[in-house]
């Protein structure tokens, strides 16, 4: 059962505490040249019991406000990066 959006980052920090900031890539054409850029976006998420770490592969729901910054949540961890 699905509330909101769903994305795949990478988490970029995790310091501090229950929370971890996910950088999600998006890939984009350039209106006039015609060639693919990458968009990268940092979503700070709620991970009620600290599991991911810095480089995991994870997914992030869309949820309520949880605080001023956070509005997904840590739906499952995808695997590590390499």
């Amino acid at each position: 059962m699905s509330k909101g959006k769903r994305l795949v980052g990478m988490v970029v920090s995790e310091k501090p505490n229950k929370t971890i900031v996910v950088s999600v890539i998006r890939k984009s054409m350039h209106p006039r040249y015609k060639k693919y850029v990458n968009k990268r976006h940092k979503y700070y998420v709620h991970d009620s019991e600290n599991r991911s770490k810095i480089g995991d592969r994870v997914e992030i729901e869309e949820t309520r406000p949880l605080s001023k910054l956070k509005h997904y949540r840590l739906v499952r961890i995808l695997g590590e990066e390499k």
